[in-house]
């Protein structure tokens, strides 16, 4: 089965101490749309200017991405610029240059309607509405959301997770949406405001799990796998890859154990995404090498009681 991913594609400038690099592909799109792929069909949704480069868009084409809702329209693509301090996790953002994206109004093309899993990407309330307002009956809804959209818009918000199956995002957004500096208490409301499940991320301590089925699950997958030099790699892969598996499995209803096996191989994407800058290691990662590293972390995952 398919998977619609709808949120921003970007051109990026990245700055850590060591290395600094401009016009990279970024956006929450670009990330979750590639990691999705590897696992499922994907109907990708955003918007780009004229200046975009061929060059993304094959990149789009050689992972079987459906661009049919892709819009490509004059001016500028959105454009960020950021600089990374020496721990990597902590960033400033040097510029935002919205461009064609502040007029982005996510249409999707004949067919997509249908699509049975739904990947919302960290984008306005207001747009992640527009799209669930088009979608006819979908399986699996999946959001993420920011710090931005819970202190500027916290109705819409609201409201928007009495509509969706699962929301993801960080333990300091969670204590902020909820007010709780308990992620288990937090983790409780947020799922009583509607999702039944929830991914709490804890950036390269792993992500905790919520469902109805068990209370909550940890898990540490290898975010960061080997030493790294280049930025954290957005959530967007690891939803991606999370989605990707889902729609991959065909079935009729989400288990809390389809989601944990989701959650460790959208991880595992992620500890690739690390390796190097924007998406330039997922150019050349095979099937192969995610199922080889989520057997590694199945066994470094292991243990036997002994007495």
């Amino acid at each position: 089965m398919s998977v619609l991913v709808v949120g921003s594609i970007a051109l990026d400038n990245v700055k850590t101490p060591i290395e600094e690099h401009s016009d990279l592909l970024g956006g929450s799109t670009s990330y979750a749309s590639v990691a999705a792929s590897f696992f499922a069909p994907v109907n990708l949704v955003g918007i780009v200017g004229d200046d975009f480069p061929q060059a993304h868009i094959d990149f789009f084409k050689k992972h079987n991405i459906d661009l049919a809702g892709l819009q490509i329209v004059p001016g500028k693509t959105f454009r960020w610029s950021g600089e990374y301090m020496w721990d990597l996790n902590t960033r400033e953002t040097r510029s935002i240059a919205l461009n064609v994206f502040e007029s982005f109004e996510p249409k999707l093309p004949a067919g997509y309607e249908s699509t049975p899993y739904v990947l919302l990407g960290n984008i306005h309330p207001s747009l992640q509405h527009h799209v669930l307002d088009q979608v006819k009956n979908p399986r699996f809804v999946i959001a993420d959301t920011m710090d931005l959209w819970i202190n500027n818009t916290p109705e819409e918000l609201k409201r928007l997770l009495t509509r969706i199956d699962m929301l993801i995002l960080n333990d300091s957004e969670a204590r902020m949406l909820t007010k709780q500096t308990s992620l288990i208490k937090a983790a409780a409301q947020i799922r009583n405001a509607g999702p039944a499940y929830l991914c709490i991320k804890k950036g390269e301590h792993g992500a905790l799990l919520f469902g109805p089925e068990r209370p909550v699950l940890q898990l540490r997958a290898p975010i960061r796998w080997k030493t790294s030099t280049t930025p954290p790699a957005p959530r967007d892969t690891f939803a991606g890859g999370l989605a990707g598996h889902l729609a991959s499995l065909n079935h009729e209803k989400i288990s809390f154990d389809s989601l944990r096996k989701a959650v460790v191989l959208g991880s595992v994407l992620a500890s690739y995404n690390v390796e190097a800058f924007s998406l330039e290691r997922l150019r050349t990662l095979t099937k192969a090498d995610i199922d080889g590293r989520y057997q590694t972390f199945k066994r470094m995952s292991q243990f036997e009681v002994i007495g």
